[in-house]
């Protein structure tokens, strides 16, 4: 059978020769059945091993039982990946009644093959081999004989395949393309500047040179050797990229893209969109939270829309709800006490482009000398390509919330600012602005950027979404320079009234390779920065609640002090030797809010934690635990007073925190790695020689077993907890922090991290875990600090506070009113009143004597308020145990005089009984 070309959408011939028809081998394959609930049909999976012609083809094809004919979706898997990782995508699809094929592409799995980057004559002639193996099914829906009801869809190496299947083959009917390129030429060599890392990790991931078809190869070593691209390197990939029969593409398409995304940018999916728009077939765009650089990748919300996309286009179902024309995720932000973070969708009826609405910023800034250092060394940061991934953290998500991690290199960079905003501005797209270069070379290469800086200097300038634009300019040494527009990262991101915007031109860049020649470029400003606002895209009124993945910020930072800074860090005062084996201090630490004078994130703090202890850092919303742990890793500096750990002052970049490990709310990890293979490449970022990563004793820890071998993307959700924590373990830190370790987890997941922070703390080492699961806290956790307000409330050993006689349950016979409740808060004694189950929870307030407050020897100096200056700072202490058998029965004795229907009144033993009592039952 030879692959068709023709059809409706009639078109040349793609290929030299018709295909020979698919070779089944294996026989009949293997059939499978896929567990499936109660309420939905069972899943059959088929293996097959397909003769394509020029490699053997790994392919699974999923499908539920019934003799009616359904749609095709041919499923790509991301690059370095195989069909393992869409296994869990294809039985959902196979259950809304589509038949799904799955293929471990050329080079990976078990197919066989050279890696040809999409080559039409291997990659997309594959899949056009696999819809004539599709035409033959009797389960699936033809339109005409040999014509299958087919869409495509996958992310990243994928998702370019699901554009150039449309290109090539017309019996595509729909395809949903993610985090995909458009040009490969221009993500990989954008404005004439080669992207070294990104394409050096294609290399590696694929297994090494001789694993790519061999004219790739030789044009990775020689654009990689002469450090910038020809003519020849872009022509091949151009030819291997949706761009070349980007007119060819007629089909319905949703573009979902990424915008923590440094290899494939935001401008891939908008040359994507206005190609197809004016072939006049329907285009929706999708700006995800996430992307190559981590982030959340918003899974389930991804997936959800590709079915409807294609419930609408191959099902023709017309109720089908596909989402609006444009929609972007935007980040509202990070509170500075809880570190909660909420996604929220924006949207609008068109799609605006990256130049909609653009409003005119000015610029000052003389004229100014930018050094290239020889060996274009040491090389500025804008982000560390590679070390985020699927559904996790990253360098660009922590831009979006205000955590800045970017270096520029005095003297190699020039920079211009405005003025403060009047307003706040939204950017949605890519500013623009005109400067002037001239150089003492004819070479040039620049990387522009544009940075959001906080009003009073105290944070460091935020990099939206860790982008930088490149350009080279050939001709700046002659004739004075050259002017040059520079077209700067597409982005969507809010700068607040008060904030400055800031144009910084570098000339290195990590990610990219630069001149290695000594220059000296002169640049001047020519132009305002151009900002577009796209003001039709509203922001919609209830938020999408979902947390935000980070990097474990702690280790990152200490990596980019020792990779790219070396000595360079800031002045630390003496150790205290006296503390020198005590893992933390915090005295008197306080910290406002970013906008208030008088309000506080967290207030007049002390507390110690000692070794061998597991710390549990409780608090309600708001309460400034998040605000405490970002201080402790040296994330954002106190207003005042100190933390120390082992003796040493923590402030940015110090290095103790070498000795700290963090995993705050999961990290990003590469899906298409295996977890060895992916906390192997994180610890090789960090400089440290791999001896000092203790890995087999993290892992040993963690307890992943054979799991280390797969790759992350078909972990479950807490195997990738086990993960992260197995990454914030390597080098066996002596303190680690753990922000909501068992955030999202089942039971036997809960039970299974419980016991991974209890054997790391067995060894001596110390664990401080904030989490809101109380009941978990209770079972895990030696020692307890209690916040509210910002301030501390109580501060001891788990069973302490547990028992702690101040609260007592009173067991209710009746119901009763908010009046009632209180009254009893307000009897004299009564600290607080609140409801719980079982009855009312008072907590009877600290007797003073001789106007001094009371003090209980017996609470352990392990974790008790660290000697503060004013003991009313100190955690809220306990009345002696005859005082509170007094209280008791002065208490009950008034419950009865104001008719509380009292049936009982004995001490509460739970931890949450005593939380909600310590807060005055305030959880929210």
């Amino acid at each position: 059978m030879d692959l068709r070309l023709t059809g409706p959408r009639a078109r040349p011939r793609r290929w030299a020769a018709a295909a020979a028809a698919v070779v089944v081998l294996a026989g009949a394959g293997t059939w499978t059945a896929a567990a499936a609930s109660d309420d939905a049909p069972p899943v059959q999976r088929r293996d097959k091993v397909m003769d394509t012609g020029g490699a053997r083809i790994d392919t699974s094809y999923f499908t539920t039982p019934g003799s009616e004919r359904r749609p095709a979706v041919l499923l790509a898997h991301g690059f370095g990946a195989s069909k393992d990782e869409l296994r869990a995508q294809a039985e959902g699809l196979a259950r809304d009644g589509y038949a799904v094929l799955t293929w471990s592409a050329r080079g990976f799995g078990r197919s066989t093959g050279k890696i040809g980057l999409n080559d039409p004559k291997g990659e997309v002639a594959d899949a056009s081999r696999l819809i004539d193996w599709l035409a033959k099914r009797p389960e699936v829906r033809l339109d005409k004989k040999g014509d299958p009801r087919v869409g495509v869809t996958g992310a990243s190496y994928g998702g370019a395949v699901s554009l150039l299947a449309a290109g090539y083959d017309d019996r595509v009917d729909a395809i949903a393309p993610q985090i995909t390129y458009w040009n490969l030429a221009d993500a990989l060599f954008p404005q004439g500047v080669f992207k070294k890392l990104w394409a050096g990790l294609f290399i590696n991931t694929g297994g090494g040179c001789d694993r790519f078809e061999p004219q790739l190869c030789r044009m990775y070593e020689r654009v990689a050797e002469a450090g910038k691209p020809d003519a020849a390197a872009r022509a091949l990939l151009e030819e291997r990229s949706p761009i070349a029969v980007g007119k060819h593409i007629k089909v319905p398409t949703l573009l979902m893209q990424g915008q923590t995304d440094s290899l494939f940018p935001l401008g891939q999916a908008d040359a994507a969109a206005k190609a197809i728009r004016a072939n006049g077939a329907p285009v929706d765009v999708d700006w995800i939270a996430g992307g190559h650089d981590g982030g959340d990748r918003e899974t389930g919300r991804v997936e959800a829309r590709v079915d409807s996309w294609f419930d609408r286009y191959l099902k023709d179902d017309k109720a089908a709800d596909t989402g609006p024309a444009f929609r972007v995720t935007r980040t509202g932000g990070i509170d500075s006490t809880d570190g909660a973070a909420q996604l929220r969708g924006a949207s609008s009826d068109a799609y605006p482009g990256l130049a909609n609405d653009p409003r005119r910023v000015p610029l000052a800034g003389r004229e100014q000398h930018v050094d290239n250092p020889a060996g274009a060394s040491p090389p500025a940061i804008s982000n560390l390509p590679g070390l985020g991934g699927g559904g996790g953290g990253g360098l660009g998500q922590l831009s979006s919330l205000g955590v800045g991690l970017s270096l520029d290199f005095p003297g190699q960079f020039a920079h211009f600012e405005s003025a403060p905003l009047r307003d706040d501005l939204h950017v949605t797209g890519s500013p623009t602005v005109t400067v002037h270069v001239a150089s003492d070379s004819d070479d040039a290469v620049l990387f522009g950027k544009v940075y959001d800086v906080a009003p009073g200097g105290g944070s460091q300038p935020v990099l939206p979404s860790q982008l930088t634009s490149p350009v080279r300019v050939v001709g700046s040494g002659a004739g004075g320079g050259k002017d040059v527009t520079l077209t700067l990262p597409a982005i969507d991101h809010e700068v607040q009234k008060g904030h400055r915007l800031r144009l910084v031109l570098s000339s290195t860049d990590l990610g990219y390779a630069s001149p290695t020649h000594p220059a000296r470029y002169t640049v001047s400003l020519k132009s305002d920065l151009s900002v577009p606002t796209a003001p039709a895209v509203r922001t919609a009124a209830a938020p999408l609640p979902a947390w935000v993945w980070w990097l474990p910020l702690a280790g990152v930072l200490a990596a980019l002090a020792l990779l790219l800074t070396g000595r360079r860090r800031a002045s630390a005062g003496a150790p205290d030797p006296d503390l020198a084996e005590v893992p933390l201090q915090i005295t008197d630490l306080s910290k406002k809010y970013a906008k208030s004078a008088d309000r506080y994130a967290v207030r007049d703090l002390s507390f110690r934690v000692e070794k061998g202890q597991v710390l549990g850092l409780l608090g309600p919303n708001g309460a400034g635990k998040t605000t405490t742990l970002r201080m402790l890793m040296g994330l954002i500096r106190p207003d005042g007073g100190e933390i120390r750990v082992f003796g040493h002052a923590i402030r940015p970049g110090a290095p103790v925190l070498s000795r700290v490990g963090a995993f705050v709310e999961g990290a990003g990890f590469l899906p298409h790695l295996s977890g060895r293979e992916n906390l192997e490449l994180y610890w090789a970022a960090t400089g440290r020689p791999a001896e000092d990563a203790h890995l087999e004793e993290a892992l040993e820890i963690a307890g992943l077993g054979d799991a280390l071998a797969r790759a992350v993307r078909t972990y479950s959700q807490g195997m990738r907890q086990r993960l992260a924590i197995a990454q914030a373990m390597l080098g066996l830190p002596d303190l680690l922090i753990l922000d909501e370790p068992t955030n999202g987890l089942d039971p036997p997941q809960i039970r299974e991290m419980r016991e991974v922070m209890i054997r790391y703390a067995a060894a001596g080492r110390t664990v401080i875990v904030s989490s809101h699961l109380l009941a978990e806290v209770e079972q895990t956790c030696t020692h307890l600090v209690v916040m509210d307000r910002g301030r501390l409330v109580q501060a001891g050993p788990v069973a302490d506070i547990i028992g702690s006689g101040d609260t007592l349950l009173a067991g209710l016979a009746a119901d009763i009113s908010d009046a009632l409740v209180e009254k009893v808060e307000a009897l004299p004694g009564v600290e607080s009143a609140a409801r719980a189950e079982g009855g009312l929870l008072v907590r009877l307030a600290a007797p003073a004597h001789a106007g001094v407050p009371a003090t209980v020897p017996a609470v352990p100096a392990a974790v008790a308020p660290a000697a503060p200056e004013d003991p009313a700072r100190s955690a809220v202490l306990m009345p002696p145990a005859g005082d509170r058998e007094t209280a008791a029965a002065r208490l009950l004795a008034e419950l009865v005089r104001l008719d509380v229907p009292v049936a009982s009144l004995g001490p509460h033993r739970r931890l949450e009984d005593a939380f909600l009592t310590l807060i005055g039952g305030e959880a929210g």
